[in-house]
């Protein structure tokens, strides 16, 4: 039974329940800051560059020294202990724009993905409007495109490890925060591992009752089958098959997902000491006293300083991001 497009249409300024949860749906409009450099992270500062939904849109970041990257100069962990990691939110939650970490450029700075020229945005697959969580990335991983992960039996997709950050805060575009990751689910994507770690903001009132995947469907009932479902669908509209999932879809826990964490940061050690092939990653790393690539400080400013100034948004693509997709099942 394959999902079949019956019809699509622009949602003026349309309200959409979302399932078990009741939420009612948003589009955030993204409001262009001048000025200082907005705080993250204890000691991370990050900037937008260039015009908001365009293509020379860009977020940077920089420590206390200087710009850095995202890629491979935020720490992994912010509490190795706790097992409490850093994540870059790339996408906020309830919003469209295909938004990623550059991993072939300079610095590695967030940027809007393209498709023949054109910026991408999710569809909305009904009941979904955008994202359904805070999406990003963890630092200081990689998703090996040349080793064939062992219980998947697929490479991996050349990517930081995506993360789905579940808590009720909708998120800033480029806030890191601190998460615990609480499961992970392996996605199939056009025959590469594309794991999603689930995830929850330490500082959401849930947070302290959230510590596995089972506690995810006791607290948050409905949230893990539409992600599983929000997944497998959202490139059907746009002509392609749906995803795939390895173990049937089942969310494996906490201690599957920190194994598949210390796999993918020993793939990124690899990369960024030269030790794996990067192919067309930028591996320059300012703070990474091992990097076979290293970017000094001067050079780091001269790279940021050479990026366009912050600019009004241009107009956003409404078509893109109010259009609702509805889905059946078709033989």
């Amino acid at each position: 039974m394959l999902p079949r497009l019956v019809s699509s249409f622009g949602s003026a300024a349309g309200v959409w329940g979302r399932g078990a949860f009741g939420i009612v749906l948003q589009q955030l409009v993204h409001v262009a800051r001048a000025g200082s450099p907005l705080s993250t992270m204890a000691g991370v500062t990050f900037e937008e560059r260039g015009t908001p939904n365009s293509e020379d849109y860009r977020i940077y970041y920089r420590n206390a020294d200087g710009p850095i990257s995202p890629f491979h100069d935020i720490p992994l962990y912010a509490d190795a202990e706790k097992k409490v990691f850093n994540m870059v939110v790339e996408v906020p939650r309830w919003t469209n724009a295909k938004m990623e970490i550059a991993t072939g450029e300079r610095l590695n700075p967030i940027k809007q993905d393209t498709k023949k020229g054109n910026l991408r945005y999710v569809a909305n697959v009904f009941p979904h409007h955008g994202y359904i969580w805070n999406y990003g990335a963890l630092p200081q991983t990689w998703e090996n495109p040349h080793v064939t992960d062992e219980s998947t039996g697929f490479m991996g997709d050349n990517d930081p490890i995506d993360v789905c950050e579940l808590g009720s805060k909708v998120c800033r575009r480029g806030e890191v925060l601190q998460v615990k990751v609480l499961g992970v689910l392996a996605m199939i994507d056009e025959g590469e591992t594309d794991w999603k770690l689930l995830a929850i903001n330490v500082d959401d009132p849930l947070a302290e009752q959230l510590n596995d995947v089972a506690d995810v469907e006791k607290l948050m009932p409905g949230y893990l089958s539409a992600t599983v479902e929000w997944l497998r669908l959202y490139k059907v509209p746009d002509g392609k098959p749906e995803n795939k999932f390895a173990f049937n879809g089942e969310a494996k826990d906490r201690e599957f997902a920190h194994s598949v964490i210390s796999d993918t940061a020993d793939h990124w050690r690899e990369l960024v000491t030269g030790k794996a092939d990067a192919g067309g990653l930028d591996i320059h790393a300012v703070t990474v006293d091992d990097a076979q690539m290293k970017l000094e400080k001067d050079e780091a400013e001269a790279v940021l300083a050479g990026a366009p100034t912050l600019h009004p948004p241009a107009p956003l693509d409404n078509s893109a991001v109010n259009k609702v997709s509805f889905l059946s099942n078709s033989n």
